[in-house]
C-alpha cells in the first residue's frame, strides 16, 4: 500500500490508496488498452479481426487461470487451518468418540457401550437394548448410582455366547431418584470411519456409525 500526500487547510495528511503490483494488469486495464487501440488505429489499415479475437482469448485464458489460483488458495487455507479442520480430524480415523445419542452401534469388537449422565445420582438404574423391531434383546440392572456418569456395556451376545445383535440398538434407560422417574442424558461410543470436508469450505464432518457428526459433538475421544 502506498500513500499520496494531500494538502488541506489544516495541513497535510497521508491518504492511503490501494495499488496493484508493478506490471499487473486487470480486466479494466485490458479494456482501456483495447479501446485506445481502436480509437487510434489507422482507418486505412485497421486492426485485423483475427488478431483482436486472439488478444481477447488470451486475456480470457489468463483471467481464468488467475481465478482458479485464487480458488485453490482458498481451498488449501480451508483444509489446513482451524480446529476441527481436515488435518486435525484425519487423526481421528479408526478411533472411538463418545457422542450424545440414545442409539448404540457395535464397535470394532462387536460390543455396545456408552454412559449415562446422573447429575443427582439414581436410586435405581437399568438399561434396555431394543432392536429395530421393538424387541428387547438385552437388559441390564445397574442398581443405585451416585452423582456423575454411569457406564454401560454389552458384547452383543446371549448367555450361550451366540451373537444376537449386530446393528444399531436403541438405548432405553429407566432411572429414578426418591421414587421419582428421571430421564437422564445418554451418550454412546462409535468408531470414526472417515471424514468429510466440503471442497469449498465449511465444517468438517466425522463419518461414524451414528451418521455424520462434527468434531465439536465429541464428548470424549478414545
Amino acid at each position: 500500500m502506498t500513500t499520496i500526500p494531500s494538502t488541506t487547510s489544516g495541513g497535510s495528511s497521508a491518504v492511503p490508496t490501494a495499488t496493484k503490483a508493478v506490471g499487473a494488469m486487470d480486466q479494466n486495464d485490458f479494456l482501456r488498452l483495447m479501446t485506445t487501440q481502436l480509437t487510434t488505429q489507422d482507418p486505412f489499415n485497421p486492426v485485423d479481426n483475427t488478431q483482436m479475437v486472439a488478444q481477447m482469448a488470451q486475456f480470457s485464458q489468463v483471467a481464468g487461470i488467475a481465478e482458479m489460483n485464487q480458488s485453490l488458495k482458498a481451498l488449501v487455507a480451508g483444509m489446513g487451518g482451524g480446529a476441527g479442520r481436515l488435518n486435525d480430524a484425519a487423526s481421528w480415523i479408526g478411533r472411538s468418540i463418545l457422542a450424545e445419542s440414545n442409539v448404540a452401534v457395535p464397535g470394532a469388537s462387536g460390543g455396545y457401550a456408552g454412559e449415562i449422565a446422573l447429575p443427582d445420582g439414581a436410586d435405581q438404574l437399568s438399561v434396555n437394548y431394543v432392536d429395530a423391531n421393538g424387541t428387547v434383546v438385552h437388559s441390564q440392572t445397574l442398581g443405585a448410582r451416585s452423582a456423575g456418569t454411569a457406564s454401560f456395556a454389552w458384547n452383543g451376545r446371549n448367555e450361550a455366547g451366540e451373537t444376537v445383535a449386530t446393528g444399531p440398538l436403541r438405548i432405553i434407560v429407566s432411572a429414578s431418584v426418591k421414587d421419582q422417574a428421571i430421564t437422564p442424558a445418554v451418550a454412546t461410543w462409535t468408531t470414526v470411519t472417515g471424514i468429510q470436508s466440503p471442497a469449498m469450505g465449511g465444517s468438517t464432518k466425522l463419518m461414524t456409525g451414528l451418521g455424520l457428526l462434527t468434531p465439536e459433538e465429541a464428548i470424549r475421544l478414545a
